[in-house]
């Protein structure tokens, strides 16, 4: 059973986890996601545990455990979404700054009903 471990001390190495959960049972994979940019850990990893039960007994005796000064957030992990479903960064208006043509709070560009430049009202 695949755990999600949140809360972690960003100093908590692979050894520390590891060291953590060994009572559980066999560890076949530990991955603690990186930064982009710092390459430092980000707070948070998932743990699979051979055994389900012991899995679900970690769950239990570990959530809210304390690991170098910091109380763990240890549950089930959920599948990862699809990407297209996820939610984040991207999309948007692709014309860039000045606001939308038909934004009534200013800051967009002056145009007639068709779309045209209003040369009348200051337009470019």
């Amino acid at each position: 059973m695949k755990l999600y471990l949140g809360n972690l001390p960003f100093s908590a190495s692979d050894e520390d986890i590891r060291e953590a959960f060994s009572a559980y049972g066999t560890i076949e994979d530990l991955f603690i996601p990186l930064d982009r940019e710092t390459n430092r850990p980000r707070g948070f990893a998932f743990i699979t545990l051979a055994d389900d039960d012991q899995a679900r007994k970690a769950i239990e005796e570990m959530d809210g455990a304390d690991l170098q000064g910091r109380n763990l957030r240890v549950n089930e992990a959920e599948e990862r979404r699809p990407q297209q479903n996820r939610g984040g960064a991207g999309g948007g208006d692709r014309r860039g700054g000045g606001g939308r043509d038909n934004d009534r709070r200013g800051g967009g560009r002056d145009r007639d009903r068709r779309g045209n430049r209003d040369r009348d009202n200051g337009g470019w």
